[in-house]
């Protein structure tokens, strides 16, 4: 089987503009793709793992990726499925997100002289004269054909500004500026890119008369067709220090039974014939698929000395042992008021509950135990004596956290 076809069969591929040249492109390693990541937040999450793996899936058959960190284009905000405008970020903002994201990127991507490059398009849009690019790209782009792409639909229920409209053209420059300076001929993206992706392609065909392509990932869906990747503290961030080896680890240990095969044949680098075997399981079974789930996708993210130790972590909380490395919380003694914090305060802090009112309503109805007991007084509360030593608090059946005062 070769790799268009792999990517078939593990569910990754959308659409494509045009599936035999496509087809014939990356399975011979002719292929020089792209897939953009606007740096929106100093870390990558979920989303952009299964680009990056997508990515290493297709160096791996001899193609040569393109990661473009966005630091023009994020200096705008892509609108693409959103029903608010984004927060603008200052140039400080995004230049450190932007060297955040290269750093992780560089542990799963192999970069270098004839391998793959990272490019950052902050190179050539932060210095364009609006006037001439308005005359070089302006004309290549309708507006009426702008305003039915599905990446605006959302903004234009409650009002697009031109800033967001603009988008589409800064994207589509992008392929084309890719393309004349590094021979990119293809661009990978997320499902909710494609009339991005389009107007790229069409754009290198007007201005050059050459044929470029495009290909659009599935999103990473549960089965009801919601988005992966949130937790109650929020996103699932591929830093350590946003979310934790064990945080990861148990994330994708609790997927739903009808969610893991799935996301084996998309997220981890098995053998198909491996994971197919697994769709016979059943029961206690499923519980195994698990395990190796999560085990395969913090072993690629966080290396396989942080997966041992947060399986460590797992099996002591949930097999009763007591000498694994609990992910803890340090709190200091500006989250006391006085000599107290409140459990609310705490769940909170933890990121155990994304807000006080989440966390009051797991506490009251009975979702919530501090080392082994039961606590459902909102208003109950601890002394820094009481997390000297630290305390695990829990929410729901399989969140853990240590608490302690630093």
């Amino acid at each position: 089987m070769q790799i268009y076809e792999e990517l078939q069969a593990r569910g990754l591929l959308a659409q494509v503009t045009d599936e035999d040249k496509i087809r014939d492109l990356v399975n011979n390693g002719k292929a020089t793709f792209y897939i953009g990541f606007d740096p929106t937040a100093d870390s990558l999450h979920v989303g952009h793992f299964m680009a990056l793996t997508l990515m290493k899936r297709l160096q791996l058959a001899g193609n040569k990726p393109i990661a473009l960190v966005g630091g023009g284009t994020a200096m705008i905000g892509d609108p693409s499925g959103r029903t608010d405008m984004r927060s603008m970020m200052t140039i400080e903002t995004i230049d450190h997100n932007v060297e955040c994201f290269k750093k992780q990127m560089s542990r799963f991507i192999e970069f270098g002289e004839g391998k793959a490059r990272i490019v950052n398009n902050a190179d050539w849009l932060r210095n364009l004269n609006f006037l001439d690019f308005m005359r070089e790209i302006g004309p290549c782009f309708s507006v009426n054909e702008m305003l039915r792409a599905r990446c605006y639909v959302n903004r234009l229920e409650k009002g697009l500004s031109f800033l967001e409209f603009s988008y589409m053209l800064m994207q589509s420059y992008d392929f084309l500026r890719l393309y004349e300076d590094y021979g990119c001929n293809m661009e990978f993206g997320g499902d909710d890119q494609w009339s991005n992706m389009l107007g790229g392609t069409d754009l290198i065909r007007r201005k050059l008369g050459k044929d470029a392509f495009a290909m659009t990932i599935a999103l990473l869906l549960k089965h009801d067709g919601t988005k992966m990747g949130k937790t109650a503290g929020g996103a699932v961030w591929l830093d350590a220090n946003k979310t934790t080896p064990y945080e990861f680890y148990q994330y994708w240990r609790n997927v739903d039974d009808a969610d893991v095969l799935n996301f084996l044949r998309k997220m981890t680098f098995l053998p198909l014939e491996q994971i197919e075997e697994m769709d016979k399981w059943e029961g206690s079974q499923l519980n195994e698929a698990k395990r190796i789930l999560a085990h395969e996708l913090t072993t690629m993210v966080h290396g396989e000395e942080e997966t041992e130790k947060a399986e460590a972590a797992a099996k002591a909380l949930f097999g009763g042992g007591a000498d694994a490395e609990i992910p803890t919380t340090e709190l200091t003694e500006a989250d006391f008021e006085g000599d107290t914090i409140d459990i609310l305060g705490v769940l909170v802090k933890a990121g155990l509950c994304a807000t006080r009112s989440e966390a009051r309503r797991n506490v009251t109805q009975g979702g919530v135990s501090v080392e082994g007991t039961q606590v459902t007084d909102f208003k109950a509360t601890f002394t820094k004596a009481d997390l000297a030593e630290g305390k695990v608090f829990k929410r729901g059946k399989k969140n853990f956290r240590k608490v302690i005062l630093k």
